[in-house]
């Protein structure tokens, strides 16, 4: 019984947690809900010591090291005074006032460090209008604790459906790669092992080279200089109707996920050459973060923490996967479209490599001959070794409320890493919203978003254009 109390106590710290959470990598998870109504009479303090803080007993656990030195989980109490913040702004002031204070409010949180001495995680309650929203939570939490998906689950257990809470949250169809199954030929599956095997070859080859001796060129977008973890940041976001999305992927015949990568793609090559038209051509890479689960969609919070289901979907289950921003030649210029099928098929041919997983267990055996801290440092260089990060999570169709008060609007991003530039993508109520987390005074975010909206735009009518033309 004793030996069970201690257990439950103290619980091993994933590798990637430690990683995340090193002497050379913080990182953090940021993520806003935008409310309808004001959220002044909402019982914060209740809400999260009877929902929140149940979900996982992470979220009233420290990280400690045992005799061995090895990072464990120790439960304490939770004192939620330490953790729930409300910041006070000047009264009576214009909406654009409280927008600026907001946003830089939201840049200031992200930059700091959370203390170890408690729970890694902090909540933040902003009382004020924005052009958004009438009010704003903001959530802080340290991706030790789990990656997006085992967070985003989380949160979404603490709210319900706006039209009928005893209705669960529905999302879009998140379908697993399915094994490749041939009934046609031998020869059809001879040709495509063999091309599995060369893209898997190729891409991990490649990506451990990208991780150690070879970065991309310095750009608009990238400085160069390895310590914009400690430079100040800005967090911005636009949104797309998901409805376009779609028309453009059923013109086009490509997925969402292409027709969104190549969006941003395009949109940061044409910010690139309007700061630097030198630029165009440079090697630049996207890190993209994989979420590893083989899995459909949420699961409850009770799946999420039972280790026993497929050793259990909460944690970080993620990988990375380098991807070449495609270049801003000619053609592409006066064709943007070939940037969605130069994206489609870059992402086609990467489905059929295995580098992913090889990449996760090269991290493995790194962590148990080199120890976690030069892993750690081997992550941090591979992402300043990149241009940008990509990551991107998928949210409720209908829309959320927390206690009864609607949520209008929801984005999410991460803070901490050495990037200059990362690109987070979330769908909500048939909204996509891209949130750039930017290096402040090296890129101009105003000008980032405007280049990628111009994107949108352009690819938005080529493809009506491309679909008349072809009827």
């Amino acid at each position: 019984m004793e030996h069970e109390k201690d257990e439950e106590l103290e619980q091993p710290v994933s590798p990637l947690g430690q990683y995340f959470n090193s002497s050379v990598i913080c990182l953090h998870i940021i993520a806003v809900l935008e409310f309808e109504v004001p959220i002044h009479d909402l019982q914060v303090f209740a809400l999260f010591k009877d929902v929140f803080l149940p979900i996982s007993p992470r979220f009233s656990s420290i990280m400690v090291e045992d005799k061995n030195r090895k990072k464990q989980w120790r439960k304490v109490d939770v004192n939620l005074k330490d953790h729930i913040k409300v910041p006070i702004f000047s009264e009576g002031k214009t909406l654009e006032f409280y927008d600026k204070c907001f946003h830089d409010y939201l840049s200031t949180i992200a930059m700091e460090k959370l203390s170890q001495e408690k729970p890694l995680w902090e909540v933040h309650i902003v009382n004020y209008p924005t052009k958004n929203s009438l009010g704003n939570m903001i959530f802080k939490l340290h991706h030790a604790l789990g990656d997006g998906y085992s967070l985003m689950g989380a949160l979404l257990s603490c709210l319900q459906r706006a039209d009928n809470p005893s209705l669960p949250l529905s999302f879009p169809c998140l379908k697993p790669t399915k094994s490749v199954t041939f009934k046609k030929s031998c020869w059809r599956k001879i040709c495509w092992t063999m091309s599995s095997v060369f893209s898997t070859v190729s891409d991990f080859g490649w990506s451990v080279l990208k991780s150690s001796v070879m970065d991309d060129d310095e750009s608009p977008i990238r400085s160069g200089d390895g310590g914009a973890d400690f430079q100040p940041i800005c967090i911005s976001t636009l949104t797309f109707s998901m409805e376009h999305i779609k028309d453009i992927k059923s013109k086009l015949g490509v997925t969402v996920n292409d027709v969104v990568t190549g969006i941003v793609f395009y949109g940061t090559r044409l910010y690139m050459q309007e700061k630097d038209s030198k630029s165009n051509t440079s090697n630049s890479t996207a890190l993209v973060l994989l979420n590893t689960r083989n899995i459909e969609g949420y699961k409850s919070i009770d799946d999420m923490l039972n280790t026993k289901k497929s050793k259990g979907p909460w944690g970080n289950r993620i990988s990375f996967l380098h991807v070449p921003i495609p270049k801003l030649n000619k053609s592409r210029i006066s064709n943007p479209l070939e940037f969605i099928s130069h994206t489609h098929n870059i992402i086609k041919r990467k489905k059929q490599s295995l580098a992913v997983a090889l990449t996760g267990k090269l991290l493995e055996i790194e962590g148990k001959f080199r120890g976690q801290e030069e892993v750690a440092k081997h992550i941090r260089k591979t992402i300043t070794n990149s241009s940008t990060v990509i990551t991107n999570l998928v949210g409720p169709v209908e829309q959320m409320s927390l206690a009864n008060h609607p949520v209008k609007g929801l984005y999410f991003t991460l803070a901490g890493g050495a990037e200059s530039l990362i690109i987070s993508i979330m769908s909500y109520m048939g909204v996509l919203r891209v949130t750039l987390k930017t290096e402040k005074d090296f890129i101009d975010e105003q000008r980032l978003k405007s280049c990628i909206q111009s994107a949108f735009e352009i690819i938005f009518k080529s493809a009506m254009k491309f679909s008349c033309e072809t009827n």
